[in-house]
């Protein structure tokens, strides 16, 4: 669908790619403007609609293209060999900072999206959201290590209440970082921490003991 856009020299593409996100990520759907896109990369208006047939493939072709990278790096970043699954997630949460302070302006752009009300785009981010947590979780629980349980836990619920235990505390970091208005990465490092207390006390309760 994007093949002419994919058939750009990679520099003309990052233009056009970086002048859209920040224009996304500073004003929402709603309010972006292709006027501006346009020239902050330094193209037509006419040339932007031949890669794009309007705003919302643009807009959508965008949080396509982060998530790809997000998956792409965090998959690679991540040691899939090491099966104790709370040193997995300990591990993953720490690999985002890497891609956090990697890709500030994507990061921009995910926030936004994340909390986009727009009803031209909010389903379609809603089901992209959706396929993209039940593959990493997926993913995550992946062939773990089931004999570290304690003898008698239940581990599908379990790894049920682990999945909430960490969706929520994602939620509430989110929530912070909407209120405040900004995001800020020393914040989330210090939030590893208190990501500490959580896993530590999942772990002795479903864990054997060591």
């Amino acid at each position: 669908m994007f093949s002419k856009f994919q058939t750009l020299e990679p520099e003309k593409q990052e233009r056009i790619l970086n002048a859209a996100m920040k224009e996304f990520a500073q004003k929402g759907y709603k309010h972006a403007s292709t006027n501006e896109i346009v020239a902050a990369a330094g193209i037509s208006k006419g040339l932007l609609f031949h890669y794009f047939n309007n705003k919302k493939d643009l807009y959508l072709f965008l949080y396509d293209y982060i998530l790809e990278i997000f998956l792409n790096e965090f998959f690679e970043r991540v040691d899939w060999n090491e099966k104790d699954v709370f040193i997995r997630i300990r591990q993953v949460a720490g690999k985002k900072i890497e891609i956090v302070d990697k890709h500030p302006l994507l990061i921009d752009f995910a926030l936004a999206a994340r909390w986009e009300e727009s009803p031209e785009v909010k389903i379609d981010l809603e089901h992209r959201n959706k396929e993209m947590s039940a593959f990493s979780l997926a993913k995550l629980f992946e062939d773990i290590d089931t004999s570290l349980f304690k003898e008698g836990v239940d581990i599908r619920r379990a790894i049920d209440v682990i999945i909430w235990t960490i969706d929520g505390y994602a939620n509430r970091r989110q929530e912070k970082i909407k209120t405040d208005g900004y995001f800020n990465l020393v914040e989330f490092e210090d939030s590893l921490t208190e990501l500490d207390v959580y896993l530590g006390m999942l772990k002795d309760n479903f864990y054997r003991e060591t």
